[in-house]
């Protein structure tokens, strides 16, 4: 009898006690798995870094293989922290200038929300949007490669992470006029990957064409790693499944769940009919089946099913992904013609696909018309003017370019002082 009076008095203090503390469980367990899912997005993307390090360093001479590497390094250091400092409130700050420019102060909170499904600590939220950050400065890399000075791309970094991607990012993500007209860009193809692909496309105009790329025709100068290349694709397509299902930012509930599971089988399908039909839009083309042809298809179809892969159906993202695999050979085809130097194909697998994936937004998402296109162009612009601008004033301060010298020596010895194939001898005049 005592053991039962003892036993009922200690269920009522503990029943008593959740009471009191007004504990709702269920909605602990939900921002715990909402916050940890957006965590491994986050790392997932983080480590596209590593993805394009190695695309960009494949795809290259040896002899630049150290500063590629460095440059990929810093747009994460460098970009993380003035995204830190100012970036990440120029893009989710309160609005001060209707819709066109936001402000929250300095630095991020740390303060948690309430718990509940979908309810984001901001410090999570931070990590997941760095990462993007990253991704859209680290795109130039690529398309500046084998002639640009290393303290040039410093300042460039900090400029597009701290700014221009910010600003931009807020016309659409922050609420701005974009989002208020309709513009919709899920996942980033245009605020993302058309911001680092048309900054690309605006450096490698102003600094002009490797030594020895174009005499009297096109050369082709080849990367000396295609394996790294390959294996730096596989990364960031298994990174990209933290960039298109994170950005759904919750997994709780079966409308998210499913949302997130349609998503990754888009984002599989776009990235394998863009690898598919640039390999044999190539061969066609050359004869032969190229590599590296079919490595940018896959990332070009990646990239036009990001703003909308929440939004079609699995065929559809097969034709965007077929789309976006054509637009990626023909756009190679088309800086060549224009005599303009893109060593990676940065600006057509970023720049021209991001602008697809924009428009497919519409053709096959049901998203505005007018939103979709206007978006599509104005971000672009937005990304080529202003750093056309600061590579034309670096330019013009005389610290772009590294010396023709200093270009046939190669990067690593010239600006680095260090090899990353201590032991080799290389024999080389691109």
């Amino acid at each position: 009898m005592k053991f039962r009076m003892y036993l009922t008095f200690i269920l009522v203090l503990l029943i008593g006690g959740f009471a009191f503390a007004d504990v709702d469980p269920v909605a602990e367990n939900a921002y715990a798995i909402d916050n940890f899912f957006l965590f491994i997005a986050a790392v997932l993307v983080l480590f596209m870094q590593a993805g394009f390090a190695m695309v960009e360093a494949g795809l290259n001479s040896a002899k630049n293989t150290v500063n590629i590497l460095f440059k990929n390094l810093m747009d994460l250091c460098i970009g993380g922290l003035l995204y830190f400092v100012v970036g990440y409130s120029l893009m989710y700050g309160d609005d001060l200038l209707g819709g066109f420019f936001g402000f929250a102060g300095f630095g991020i909170s740390s303060a948690a929300p309430d718990a509940a499904a979908g309810a984001l600590h901001p410090q999570v939220d931070w990590l997941f949007q760095v990462a993007f950050a990253a991704t859209a400065a680290t795109i130039v890399s690529g398309s500046v490669a084998g002639r640009m000075k290393f303290v040039s791309y410093l300042i460039y970094s900090a400029f597009i992470t701290g700014l221009v991607y910010p600003i931009s990012g807020f016309w659409k993500w922050g609420g701005g006029w974009l989002d208020q007209i309709g513009f919709y860009d899920f996942a980033g193809s245009l605020v993302v990957h058309a911001v680092g692909g048309f900054a690309g496309l605006a450096g490698a105009i102003v600094l002009g064409p490797r030594i020895g790329r174009f005499d009297g025709k096109p050369k082709a100068m080849p990367g000396h790693n295609l394996s790294l290349a390959a294996l730096g694709v596989f990364v960031l397509w298994v990174g990209w499944y933290g960039f298109n299902p994170g950005s759904q930012l919750a997994i709780v509930g079966a409308d998210n769940t499913a949302a997130v599971m349609l998503i990754a089988v888009n984002t599989s399908l776009a990235a394998m009919a863009g690898g598919v039909v640039a390999m044999i839009t190539a061969w066609i083309m050359f004869k032969k089946p190229d590599l590296t042809m079919a490595l940018n298809g896959v990332l070009a179809g990646l990239v036009g099913i990001t703003a909308n892969c929440d939004s079609v159906t699995n065929g559809e993202a097969i034709v965007i992904g077929v789309v976006a695999g054509i637009i990626v050979v023909f756009g190679i085809k088309l800086l060549d013609k224009l005599k303009i130097d893109d060593p990676v194909g940065a600006f057509p697998v970023h720049g021209l696909a991001g602008v697809w994936g924009g428009l497919a937004t519409w053709i096959f998402g049901g998203h505005p018309m007018v939103a979709q296109i206007v978006g599509s162009l104005v971000i672009p612009v937005w990304a080529f003017a202003t750093c056309f601008v600061l590579f034309s004033v670096l330019k013009a301060a005389g610290i772009l370019r590294v010396s023709a010298e200093d270009e046939l020596r190669g990067l690593d010895i010239s600006e680095h002082g260090e090899e990353a194939y201590n032991g080799f001898q290389f024999f080389t005049t691109q």
